[in-house]
């Protein structure tokens, strides 16, 4: 009888330490939601490039990298760190952190890293947009003003029709549709070396490269 009462009792502080475990490494999928929805939101209001990525597209990224982060990543970390925690265990005749509860601290970590790094990546290509944002916009008036001093009167009635195309960085091809939408009149603009060259092609953007911005 009082075996089995023992048995009982140390039954009882086992699952009671066991739930303490659970409850302690239990933030890794609450923190996989959280740093999805933040990296969706990074990668669209803050891209580490210079195209940018639409929102769902970049909560559908976010999504699958974090889980390559859980799923791989931790659980190779995990692994290894199992190992030397057991190790430790026995030298120092302590109990063992068991392995959900590591595997929990690990990826909610590696998470937390990601999007930081991810936050910095984005910090540091923002000056790079801007950039070219004003190299964009200053195409379009250098365009807009060599039109109106050169351009044919069709392409000087359908200005508002120009759209542009970046070719390299500072150098766009930029096109106003005619009356006839299989033509324009287009423009090499070089906002590094200040030049604008008439481009003999009537082909639009859209043709050309199959879609302009």
């Amino acid at each position: 009888m009082r075996r089995s009462t023992l048995t009982r009792m140390s039954s009882e502080v086992f699952w009671t330490r066991r739930l303490r475990w659970r409850l302690r490494g239990a933030l890794m999928w609450p923190a996989f939601a959280f740093f999805t929805v933040a990296d969706g939101l990074l990668l669209h209001y803050l891209p580490p490039n210079t195209t940018g990525v639409r929102l769902i597209p970049g909560f559908i990224i976010a999504s699958f990298a974090n889980l390559f982060l859980i799923g791989v990543v931790a659980n190779w970390i995990t692994r290894r760190l199992v190992v030397r925690e057991r190790r430790v265990h026995a030298q120092e005749r302590r109990d063992p952190l068991p392995r959900e509860v590591i595997l929990d601290r690990t990826a909610t970590i590696l998470l937390s890293l990601a999007s930081l790094g991810l936050l910095a990546a984005g910090l540091g290509n923002r000056p790079v947009i801007v950039s070219e944002t004003n190299a964009t916009h200053e195409a379009a008036v250098r365009a807009r003003n060599f039109v109106q001093a050169h351009g044919t009167p069709q392409a000087k009635e359908n200005l508002d029709d120009a759209n542009t195309r970046r070719l390299a960085e500072g150098y766009f091809r930029v096109c106003v549709n005619l009356n006839d939408r299989a033509r324009a009149f287009c423009m090499f603009v070089d906002t590094k070396k200040n030049t604008v060259v008439h481009d003999p092609d009537v082909r639009p953007n859209q043709v050309e490269f199959g879609g302009g911005f």
